[in-house]
């Protein structure tokens, strides 16, 4: 029979089947071998070993789509990236290192600010100068005041979307506004440190409604890029491209050259210097680890 894995706890794997539900599978001990790990959204094929128990036994893994390290998810359409605009304050620099890993494996992004309800003036329109050349569809949402959830909803609709981003931004509310039959657990934010407290402890793929997933996956405050190098990282800056040709020298890196064309439109202001400085701290860290090798 074949399936979706929506859910695995320690070595346990939930597979919905269409039609006759969701069993409890362990994987064959080849996978092991082999050195293939299942992941959540991973289509599945199964044995089915106790009918009234549900439970199943794994024994293929259908091709993938695409595959994500962090969160480690399988055969998503599109990833919407959550920040909250306030409690806690959004990390910008960790959301562009979101944006170059979901660039890099061509996974079309969608970024979502929640909690307009406690930005201050002006942080709107701060955020949506930031990023609204980057090539990503940018949405501002109170979750909290039910603002802007059903605009979530239609991008949502027909697609398979991971909800990544820190805890305590409000991914867990905004899947219980979709779906609040889900009765997803929600934290609340660390006074101390003004940080997300995790209440997703493991990925799962949630029905939203008809051929509509949505997976929920741990939160995250840090991520590191590997296996990548810094000639390259200009690639994955959307808003650099355009200006790229103007560059004196064919392997300029942005930084310190002359006749540079992104550093021009970044003083022209047609590209952000947030997202400029980004580039330059994310450059300096491949930079550094090329010498440590």
């Amino acid at each position: 029979m074949r399936g979706k894995i929506i859910k695995g706890i320690g070595g346990f794997y939930y597979v919905y089947t269409d039609g006759h539900g969701i069993y409890e599978c362990k994987a064959k001990g080849v996978f092991r071998n082999q050195n293939i790990k299942p992941m959540v959204g991973d289509n599945v094929m199964i044995d089915i070993l106790d009918e009234e128990q549900r439970l199943g036994n794994m024994t293929d893994i259908l091709e993938r789509n695409n595959a994500l390290v962090r969160p480690a998810v399988a055969n998503i359409d599109q990833a919407m990236m959550i920040f909250a605009m306030a409690q806690p304050a959004p990390n910008l620099n960790l959301l562009d290192r979101f944006l170059l890993l979901m660039n890099r494996q061509q996974v079309n992004t969608v970024i979502c600010f929640n909690k307009t309800d406690l930005a201050a003036a002006g942080d709107m329109d701060r955020l949506r100068s930031i990023y609204e050349h980057c090539g990503c569809q940018v949405e501002f949402i109170s979750v909290h005041r039910q603002e802007g959830v059903e605009r979530i909803r239609a991008l949502l609709s027909g697609k398979t979307t991971v909800f990544a981003g820190p805890s305590g931004v409000g991914k867990s509310s905004l899947l219980n506004a979709l779906k609040p039959e889900a009765n997803v657990q929600t934290g609340a934010v660390s006074e101390k440190i003004k940080r997300g407290k995790h209440t997703t402890r493991h990925s799962e793929i949630i029905p939203i409604a008809g051929d509509t997933y949505v997976m929920d996956t741990p939160g995250f405050t840090s991520l590191y890029i590997d296996d990548l190098e810094k000639e390259t990282l200009w690639e994955y800056f959307h808003e650099f491209r355009q200006y790229e040709p103007m560059c004196r020298f064919a392997s300029c890196s942005h930084i310190q050259e002359p006749d540079c064309g992104v550093k021009q439109a970044v003083l022209d202001g047609k590209i952000h210097q947030a997202r400029y400085d980004s580039y330059v701290v994310l450059y300096g860290e491949l930079e550094n680890k090329r010498r440590r090798r």
